[in-house]
């Protein structure tokens, strides 16, 4: 005996859900208040500015060679870089000696 073929729903018959309410008509929400981003202390502005002149290839590249060194091989060589971050560079801050690539080796 062969079994018969046949579609799925020869055996188990469809059965559709009935919408619960229906349509129901949306009133529009009242506007959200946008929530202000954190303030950020003048550190991390500073680092975001150097971060940003790491990330910058118009200097050329930033591998090997710190922050101070970087900016002034890019203004000898005529690439204008902001004058800005030489003034966060003479910073006595070691942190902001070194360029973003420093913890991965070469």
């Amino acid at each position: 005996m062969t079994p018969k073929c046949g579609l799925i729903t020869d055996t188990f018959k469809v059965v559709k859900k009935a919408r619960r309410g229906g349509k129901r008509d949306k009133s529009p929400s009242p506007p959200r208040a946008e929530p202000e981003p954190p303030q950020l202390s003048q550190k991390e502005i500073d680092l975001q500015e150097l971060k940003m002149f790491d990330l910058d290839w118009r200097f050329g590249p930033c591998t090997g060679i710190g922050r101070l060194q970087r900016w002034e091989r890019a203004a000898l060589h005529g690439m204008n870089p902001p004058q800005e971050i030489k003034d966060i560079l003479l910073n006595t801050d070691p942190e902001y000696t070194q360029s973003l690539w420093r913890d991965y080796p070469l």
